[in-house]
């Protein structure tokens, strides 16, 4: 990468590592730009860490997801502490932090075949589930919000909570972009009124007391290093909520065997439980509200994903288009119960209405 191309960013992360050819990045990420390079002797992470992490919020990026904090990184400043095993950071400049780089790999580039975890990671995970639930609403009032007034309902308000996540699927993700998209979305049989649905489904769900939630709880932000530690990383969109969010975020994106979701789902109740008693009141009777609507909204999401990574056009990439489609159909089929269509669309059918689309529709 020459001098001329370089990012902003990069150009940053050369700096701060004195050595640009010691920049690796962009690592692999949706939401930022991201570099990792060895720190200087004089950086205060280097006590504690080889390598130092900076991470830019991509321009002109779509989010599927609410938004709660402005910024990650003052964020994690706040947490420091609080939380045991996650990167600390550290400010450069006034509007610029540094992160401390984890070293090892994901859990998820592991042997997760089997989709389970060892007894050490599921203790590691219990003691984040009780660090979550211990900082409460209102303790971290001092860390600039990205959300709207009315998108913070009352503490306890699980049912609002949970309306306001719907609200933003159908208004941000669904509607926003149903010009360039509806035709996709028509042809796959996606529509809001699996939302309207599920909202009239959940209007009576059990006030929970609100608490910190990571909100993206999957195989790739659970960083394990050279002495088995879980670290958890990427706190892009952690919010304030309904705790029970927490988990049914976390079986969503796991998608662990039954057997381990049980196990997981018993070790969440009993973590947050112990740490702050009313978290998990009614967890049983409101999971599967909130489990719909993460699969309702991973068809949303994905169906724009999908024809995102399948361009730019005029057509979609063929060699991609196949396994594109299938993982599609898999999410479809997930949510089929919540969808007025009657049937899944076939593996055909969906490649077909991708096609369709690109050359019809694709910039």
């Amino acid at each position: 990468m020459t001098v001329e191309t370089a990012s902003e960013t990069r150009r940053q992360a050369a700096g701060l590592s004195r050595d640009d050819q010691l920049v690796e990045g962009p690592l692999k990420g949706y939401h930022h730009e991201t570099y990792a390079f060895p720190l200087p002797p004089e950086n205060p992470l280097r006590a504690r860490f080889a390598r130092g992490k900076l991470r830019e919020p991509r321009p002109g990026l779509l989010w599927f997801d609410c938004r709660s904090f402005v910024s990650e990184d003052r964020l994690l400043i706040a947490l420091q502490g609080r939380i045991e095993r996650i990167p600390e950071c550290v400010p450069v400049e006034e509007q610029l932090f540094l992160q401390g780089f984890i070293e090892g790999s994901t859990l998820g580039s592991g042997p997760v075949r089997s989709r389970t975890l060892s007894t050490r990671h599921a203790d590691q995970l219990g003691q984040l589930f009780r660090e979550l639930v211990g900082i409460k609403a209102g303790e971290l009032e001092h860390v600039d919000r990205a959300c709207m007034r009315e998108d913070k309902p009352e503490d306890g308000d699980s049912t609002a909570f949970l309306n306001r996540l719907i609200h933003f699927t159908e208004e941000k993700v669904y509607g926003r972009h149903a010009d360039q998209f509806g035709t996709l979305f028509e042809e796959l049989g996606v529509n809001s009124a699996a939302l309207e649905g599920l909202r009239t489904r959940s209007e009576k769900l059990t006030s929970r007391p609100f608490t910190l939630i990571h909100g993206d709880l999957h195989w790739h932000n659970f960083i394990v290093d050279g002495a088995d530690d879980l670290w958890t990383i990427d706190w892009e969109l952690a919010m304030i909520g309904d705790p029970l969010y927490e988990l049914a975020t976390h079986l969503h994106l796991m998608r662990y065997p039954r057997r381990e979701e049980v196990r997981i789902a018993r070790l969440w109740r009993t973590e947050v439980e112990s740490a702050h008693p009313g978290c998990s009141v009614g967890w049983d009777e409101d999971l599967p509200h909130l489990l719909a609507y993460k699969r309702i909204q991973s068809v949303f999401t994905d169906v724009i994903r999908t024809a995102l990574a399948l361009g730019p056009g005029p057509e979609p990439d063929r060699l991609m288009l196949p396994r594109a489609a299938a993982e599609l159909q898999r999410v479809l089929a997930a949510a089929q119960d919540l969808q007025s269509r009657p049937n899944v669309p076939t593996l055909r059918q969906v490649m077909s209405a991708y096609t369709s689309w690109f050359r019809s529709s694709a910039p």
